[in-house]
């Protein structure tokens, strides 16, 4: 790990990032607004492939909005291979970048009508509802992690603020992770709003836990790409995931760069 961290900080300079940021399907763009260095997963071993269309792996750590911030450009997912803990050195390496905050975001169907496509989420919990988790097989006692307040609500009260200050809603709810790679059942979407779901998704859940177990203050936000299976007549696929992406990323990059210069 100390290998790592050092060739990081060899190609984009040893000054800790402010804010960690991974990026979700069809939300990639944004490491083109960063400016500084961009490196490659493939240089950094142990780093995740991220092998599904609609992410660009790589890390790209520089200048935005006059913060300096280390964006992920892609995220293995649990459906790849099977291990939830695909993103723990990634992570791993941001905490010892120096840097405390993370900001995860991914694409979601929404299962509220006040929250369309093209519209935001900010997470205030989670369902693991995938059955499994990224610290088993962690041997020590602190894989035993709190998790009342997994979702950091100072960086969420930011965030919220951003949003008023760019007058973009940002509804708060509940995001409820499957496994995938299939999408949910109209069944599998009616027990989620029955436990209490507001948006379901593939990813970010496990990345929250490694974030907690880590030390990181973590958030999440959701782009909200389709209604859940059910509850309307669009086809839902990865293609239209990726077609809707943007116009709610448009929104997400405006907040964030608010919420940057507030900080």
């Amino acid at each position: 790990m100390r290998d790592l961290v050092s060739l990081i900080r060899d190609r984009a300079g040893a000054e800790p990032p402010r804010l960690g940021l991974v990026l979700g399907s069809g939300l990639a763009g944004l490491t083109d607004q960063v400016e500084g260095i961009a490196i490659p997963y493939g240089d950094l071993p142990g780093f995740p492939h991220a092998g599904v269309s609609g992410h660009d792996p790589k890390l790209v750590i520089g200048q935005l909005e006059g913060q300096r911030v280390a964006v992920f450009g892609g995220r293995a997912h649990y459906y790849e291979r099977g291990n939830p803990a695909e993103m723990r050195v990634a992570l791993e390496v941001l905490r010892d970048l120096g840097c405390g905050d993370l900001l995860l975001t991914n694409a979601a169907g929404s299962l509220r009508e006040d929250i369309p496509p093209g519209g935001l989420m900010l997470l205030s919990d989670h369902i693991a509802f995938a059955g499994t988790n990224p610290l088993i097989g962690e041997p020590s006692d602190a894989r035993f992690v709190p998790m009342t307040q997994a979702h950091d609500p100072v960086i969420r009260a930011g965030l919220r603020a951003a949003a008023a200050a760019e007058g973009i809603p940002l509804p708060e709810g509940v995001y409820c992770w499957f496994s995938g790679p299939s999408f949910e059942t109209p069944a599998e979407i009616r027990a989620a709003r029955i436990l209490g779901a507001d948006a379901v998704g593939m990813s970010t859940v496990p990345e929250v836990i490694l974030a907690r177990f880590l030390g990181l203050r973590v958030a999440a936000v959701s782009v909200i790409t389709n209604m859940g299976a059910g509850l309307s007549s669009e086809a839902i696929s990865h293609d239209h995931t990726k077609a809707m992406a943007p116009l709610g990323a448009a929104k997400l990059e405006r907040i964030l760069r608010r919420y940057l210069r507030n900080l």
